[in-house]
């Protein structure tokens, strides 16, 4: 089989990594690209990746803003890629907040999108759906964390079966929406409130996701974290299929926070065993860890 060079679409980066906090409870902190590189992506034949930055309150020990990832990028453009992020409450927290200035300000510095919006409103809040506004009319995908509810969580959030994001992928079709997070993968089967936050378990069946994918062309997948591997990995027989079925719509990646994390090298063998035994095949495995990325981002 080729060498196919993967793009990882989700990733976490510090530019100064001696300074930032630890992660509460742990001895970790944010890693450079550098470290993301020797520990994980030299590993995983990981040529490119995407950072992120992220700017709300509710989902950072410390800030990471546009400027300090486009710092980084310049840095290592040959490896790095970058999305800028604007909270929607920035400028005027109004729902008629010029947003759009930010936004390409960062688009004319080479951003490729927008993300990880992680901030804890509604996904059809007033606020948001300025953001999602802008976003389309500059053609730049975003990534968003789901999460369940308001407070106590960051993510943007929506009730079970993602009716708000639904209303939004309706209202703004050019909007490109990267979805990410246990509740939007815990739509891929059946699921109620008690474990729509959780790594489901079991065979997956009658899920909202395929419906929203089928129905909605600008929604497309993050497959990066626990929550994107698990929902493949939970069931092959399914996975095979949903590969089958939306492999223009999937996107390799890992969400690497810390030090020391597994999970991506645990689902990377479960991809290349799917490849290898041809239950994926070689055009769709492509897709998902390269070509999707590329066609998406201008990718070169």
């Amino acid at each position: 089989m080729k060498d196919i060079k993967k793009i990882d679409v989700h990733a976490h980066a510090s530019p100064w990594p001696e300074y930032a906090p630890k992660y509460l409870g742990t001895d970790e902190k944010k890693p450079s690209p550098k470290e993301l590189f020797e520990e994980y992506y030299n590993k995983l034949n990981v040529e490119k990746c995407v950072l992120l930055p992220g700017v709300s309150p509710e989902g950072a020990t410390a800030p990471i803003t546009s400027e300090m990832i486009k710092y980084l990028v310049d840095r290592d453009p040959e490896h790095l890629l970058w999305f800028c992020c604007v909270d929607p409450r920035m400028l005027s927290n109004s729902a008629d907040a010029k947003l759009s200035y930010l936004l390409e300000h960062y688009k004319s510095l080479g951003a490729r999108g927008v993300g990880e919006v992680t901030c804890n409103l509604y996904a059809d809040d007033p606020l948001m759906e300025n953001l999602f506004a802008c976003c389309a009319e500059l053609d730049l995908p975003v990534t968003v964390h789901i999460a369940p509810e308001r407070g106590g969580y960051y993510g943007i959030a929506d009730d079970l079966g993602l009716p708000r994001i639904e209303r939004m992928l309706k209202k703004y079709p050019k909007l490109k929406i990267f979805g990410h997070s246990q509740p939007f993968w815990s739509e891929i089967g059946e699921n109620n409130d008690k474990i729509r936050n959780t790594y489901v378990p079991g065979k997956v069946k009658n899920g909202r996701l395929p419906e929203l994918l089928r129905e909605y062309e600008n929604l497309y997948c993050d497959l990066s974290a626990g929550s994107g591997a698990n929902a493949l990995m939970r069931d092959r027989e399914h996975a095979a299929a949903f590969i089958e079925e939306f492999s223009d719509r999937l996107m390799y990646g890992c969400d690497i926070c810390l030090h020391g994390q597994t999970f991506p090298f645990i689902f990377d063998e479960f991809l290349t065993s799917m490849r290898e035994s041809g239950e994926i095949s070689e055009e769709n495995y492509e897709k998902i860890v390269r070509g999707n990325a590329c066609r998406l981002l201008s990718i070169e």
